[in-house]
């Protein structure tokens, strides 16, 4: 095992824990300062298969941008950010299902789009932006809006999740 092999699987080890540790634990910002975590080891497993430009993506993006929106609407929303008992294992079963469904549907959807999917990567510079780009948008538009109606979902999911009734 190479250097390179070891830093990819360390770095796909901790997005892995701190991905479940995201899920598992019942503080709202620890949850959010795990996905931190993850974001970041994510972004270094980008920095690794030598695609600079998506890792600074993901790092200005998503690490920068949507955990501090994430923060901050738990703050201004006045949202609980201790032990909340609605965070426990009994509602994990439904949960468990739909993301399996979730997991299956992108799994077949991702086998179909990328089944005669055929990439020459011997004139192009592997991670630069108009190869990112170019490659998005010609070979891989269907999973790239598979994604934008995942994304959809999730703010939808977020949005009916922060409306409570008021008992």
């Amino acid at each position: 095992m190479s250097a390179v092999e070891a830093v990819f699987v360390l770095l796909s080890l901790v997005a892995l824990g701190s991905a479940l540790l995201v899920v598992t634990t019942s503080n709202l910002v620890h949850a959010a300062l795990w996905l931190v975590v993850t974001l970041g080891a994510v972004a270094g497993l980008y920095l690794v298969l030598a695609a600079e430009f998506v890792a600074w993506v993901q790092v200005l993006i998503y690490v920068g941008a949507v955990v501090v929106l994430l923060l901050f609407a738990l703050m201004l929303t006045r949202a609980p950010t201790g032990h909340t008992d609605d965070l426990t294992v009994r509602r994990a079963l439904p949960a468990a299902i739909v993301a399996g469904l979730v997991a299956l549907l992108l799994a077949v959807t991702v086998v179909a789009g990328f089944s005669d999917v055929r990439i020459d990567l011997d004139e192009t510079v592997v991670g630069s932006a108009e190869t990112t780009g170019r490659t998005v948008f010609t070979m891989w538009v269907l999973p790239f809006e598979v994604l934008s109606v995942l994304l959809l979902a999730a703010l939808v999911g977020a949005i009916a999740l922060s409306k409570r009734e008021a008992t």
